[in-house]
């Protein structure tokens, strides 16, 4: 399949002016209830430049399309690159063995998408400001417009470490070229960004599922606090989110990634995907990830699959399992039985991925164009607060927020993932480390927990993993464009 276009390399610096092009779908997707639709009076005068953002952040590359689980999910150990052995050969010798490249295109594309969804923030942030507007309902878009800007730098914060801070409007290209800020500097903006937001933005959006709340905002800031190893701010924020009484964990972890788990009660923050009227609002996220087959079984591209290690992983029995991994020659768990492999190119897929049959059929498509892509789980959040405990002392508080996401993993069935009991700080570390692969497989967590707990070069080490691996290198074309203004990370 020639995806060239998909990875054209274009720079952040020369590609400002499509911030302000919206997709006739997009347009379309924005006038869906009860995906958003303003009425005179209803909300801030801004709404429609938000609504243009969450329509951004559906299909910007490196955001929430394929590009995002390239990095964050391929580079780990559960995860390979699946497909054919030789679709995307090249990226996945970089991605799978980290023989990081400056010049690719899909590392190219994840910087320019973050900063093209940067810029858009900035051009509401600004109008908002210049205004002088003071109503509740345009101090609200000023909130979501922050919320989606701290959002994007804490992606870029992930992978690139020191990145340029631009809070400005682009309005030539020269208007967004920046040093590299500091690590601090980055995350002082990203708690400055999250605090007004939480501040205000609304608990829930009842008519308006996918938009950003004071619950995304505040579980954003616990993370940020634990990735700097800031326990107590991470412990008092994810807090406040379960004490907020607006989430909750689905009965059956096997529904989260179903058409029935969308816009559930554990998503804290859901990128919208519909098909409606023959027309797909969606980005190509899920549709790679399908199985790749023939026929019945062309599901899709057939990335981002399952490793014997993560398949290793799992205590016996776990439920999760079958929920998270698809197998070749097996049942699908709807009974129907896939074929082997070969033909199929993959022992494994991502069942995370999969649909039921019944729903492609009423759809009239195979490929996944309507499962929302859950970016923040109330599960992370528990599992945010089980560690934060732990690292401050609290051996019992810590406990009894893992055992949750245990027990609702385990689904009443008590003889398979028995509480952790153990008091000993040590042990109950390895415990969340150990949920935290499981509950949340391929979705992107894993390579970056191993980099921030120390571990990555113990675990990664055998697949080519060194220390500088920690952070990717900078787009070459970005730091060409910006005259050496911008510095490339260390060792590359």
């Amino acid at each position: 399949m020639n995806r060239n276009k998909i990875f054209s390399k274009i720079t952040v610096l020369t590609t400002f002016l499509l911030l302000g092009l919206v997709s006739c779908n997009d347009e379309e997707f924005i006038d869906i209830k009860p995906l958003g639709i303003t009425t005179v009076g209803e909300q801030g005068g801004f709404e429609s430049q938000v609504f243009g953002l969450y329509g951004q952040m559906r299909t910007e590359d490196g955001v929430t399309n394929w590009v995002r689980y390239w990095f964050q999910s391929i580079r780990s150990d559960d995860a390979a690159k699946g497909s054919s052995s030789t679709d995307q050969a090249t990226m996945g010798n970089v991605m799978d063995a980290f023989n990081y490249s400056a010049s690719e295109g899909i590392p190219t594309a994840n910087w320019n998408g973050h900063y093209k969804l940067i810029f858009a923030c900035n051009d509401v942030i600004a109008q908002v400001d210049e205004s002088g507007a003071t109503d509740a309902g345009t101090l609200t878009n000023k909130a979501e417009a922050m919320a989606i800007r701290a959002f994007a730098y804490f992606d870029l914060r992930r992978d690139y470490g020191e990145v340029p801070l631009v809070l400005n409007r682009v309005v030539v290209p020269s208007d967004g070229i920046k040093a590299k800020s500091t690590i601090a500097q980055v995350d002082e903006q990203i708690i400055s960004d999250l605090t007004y937001a939480a501040e205000h933005l609304p608990m829930a959006w009842p008519s308006y599922p996918g938009r950003a709340t004071k619950g995304f905002a505040n579980t954003l800031l616990a993370k940020l606090y634990l990735y700097q190893g800031n326990w107590t701010n991470a412990l008092a924020k994810s807090q406040e989110v379960i004490s907020s009484g607006q989430y909750s964990l689905l009965p059956s972890y096997s529904k989260i990634f179903t058409q029935d788990g969308n816009n559930s009660s554990e998503s804290v923050f859901e990128i919208q995907f519909l098909r409606t009227g023959g027309i797909n609002y969606s980005s190509n996220y899920w549709e790679s990830q399908g199985v790749r087959g023939s026929g019945t079984w062309d599901l899709g591209w057939g990335f981002n699959v399952p490793t014997s290690n993560l398949l290793s992983a799992y205590e016996p029995n776990d439920p999760r399992y079958n929920a998270t991994i698809l197998t070749s020659g097996q049942n699908d768990g709807f009974g129907n039985t896939l074929p082997g492999s070969p033909p199929l190119d993959q022992m494994y897929w991502n069942k995370k991925a999969f649909t039921d049959p019944a729903e492609r059929a009423s759809y009239g498509e195979n490929k996944n164009h309507w499962s929302g892509i859950k970016l923040i789980r109330y599960a992370d959040v528990l599992l945010i607060a089980a560690e934060a405990a732990n690292e401050t002392g609290n051996s019992s508080l810590a406990l009894s927020y893992l055992n949750m996401v245990r027990a609702r993993a385990r689904g009443g069935n008590n003889s398979v993932l028995p509480d952790v009991t153990t008091s000993d700080q040590a042990s109950i570390r390895t415990a969340i480390k150990h949920e935290r692969r499981i509950e949340f497989a391929l979705e992107g967590e894993r390579f970056y927990d191993l980099v921030r707990w120390g571990d990555a070069s113990s675990v990664l080490g055998g697949l080519g993993y060194q220390p500088k691996n920690a952070l990717y290198p900078i787009p070459q074309t970005a730091i060409d464009q910006s005259g050496g203004i911008l510095i490339q990370n260390p060792n590359y």
